[in-house]
């Protein structure tokens, strides 16, 4: 019963949202019709990833030539904030990502210019701001709104507000959002994917951001197990990827040649 609440939920707050009326449209259809794809190629790719993968310490030390200090110990006073702040969100959403790997991407390109999907809390976003803080550069997020849990209010809560002049959040599906974003930043040093996990959502995905990065750029990919969605990408484009085995789950990452 709860499920159907929520489902109904979700469905009356696309409704008063014309502006989300595309991603709506696109959701029928996947659910409908396309189930299955969304996961197109997962069995081949664990069994890729699996031989390859590495610790997070390990691919810091491999593509930035650095020892990872671990992002509890670097940051200790925000950190134990941002923790507090989840643990009293009445909302709950994903939790924080590989947030060392993320900030010394951002570090080794001197980023002022980074794009992730997907927020949630906003570790990740955490992660990139106190990087970017250093160089007044800009984050760029793309994220849905919550319809289902009256979530809007609590997507990056764990970011404190003095880094939030360095942050845009769009609030549409990727495929609204990304063009608005690429209409203010034309060239971006590190990418986060952590939204749509289908493997054509991926794939669209990744098209619009790799052409972007520019060369020496970052590109970070969460939960490439889903699907073979960021091995297919890599061997299209003869991209030798790194990937990290981050608590019983794959994230790919390279530098851009």
């Amino acid at each position: 019963m709860g499920e159907l609440k929520r489902v109904t939920k979700t469905l009356v707050g696309y409704l008063q949202r014309p502006d989300l009326y595309p991603e709506l449209g696109r959701k029928i259809i996947k659910n409908i019709f396309k189930r299955n794809s969304a996961f197109r190629g997962k069995e081949k790719t664990n069994v890729w990833a699996t031989q390859r993968a590495v610790s997070q310490e390990q691919a810091i030390q491999k593509l930035f030539g650095k020892t990872a200090v671990p992002f509890a110990e670097q940051f200790r006073t925000v950190y134990d904030e941002s923790v507090r702040r989840q643990e009293e969100c009445p909302v709950k959403m994903g939790g924080a990502g590989a947030l060392e790997l993320i900030y010394e991407a951002c570090e080794f390109t001197d980023a002022k210019s980074v794009v992730e999907t997907g927020v949630a809390y906003g570790w990740s976003s955490l992660a990139a701001l106190l990087s970017l803080e250093k160089r007044g550069g800009t984050l760029y997020s793309s994220d849905m709104p919550y319809l289902g849990q009256n979530g809007d209010q609590y997507v990056g809560y764990v970011v404190p507000e003095k880094l939030k002049k360095s942050w845009k959040l769009f609030r549409h599906a990727d495929r609204e959002s990304l063009p608005r974003i690429f209409g203010e930043t034309q060239e971006i040093d590190v990418v986060h994917y952590d939204s749509d996990k289908a493997y054509d959502g991926m794939m669209w995905a990744y098209s619009q951001l790799y052409p972007r990065l520019r060369k020496g750029g970052v590109f970070i990919s969460d939960d490439i197990n889903n699907n073979s969605a960021f091995q297919d990408f890599c061997e299209k484009n003869g991209i030798e990827p790194t990937v990290v085995d981050f608590e019983g789950k794959f994230v790919g990452v390279f530098v851009k040649n």
